[in-house]
């Protein structure tokens, strides 16, 4: 399965059908797993006491998008 990633509006925008919010269209399942990421990113920048977030932020970013590309390179299509 491949679709696009569509971020969270907020909350104030969300609609939702009980499985999945209609305005981003992500499950509710995934919602939760992408927040408890964020924070624990969060818990360890925090814990750290990075005073840099904006480094440590573009540092995951660049790690996720480079993690990410190299699994789809290793799958078989």
């Amino acid at each position: 399965m491949t679709r696009a990633f569509t971020p969270c509006k907020g909350k104030t925008a969300c609609r939702d059908d009980g499985e999945t919010c209609l305005t981003c269209g992500r499950s509710f399942a995934e919602i939760a797993r992408l927040r408890e990421l964020i924070d624990g990113l969060a818990d360890l920048a925090c814990s750290q006491g990075y005073t840099n977030v904006d480094a440590f932020a573009a540092y995951v970013a660049r790690k996720v998008e480079k993690k990410v590309r190299q699994r789809r390179a290793e799958t078989p299509t």
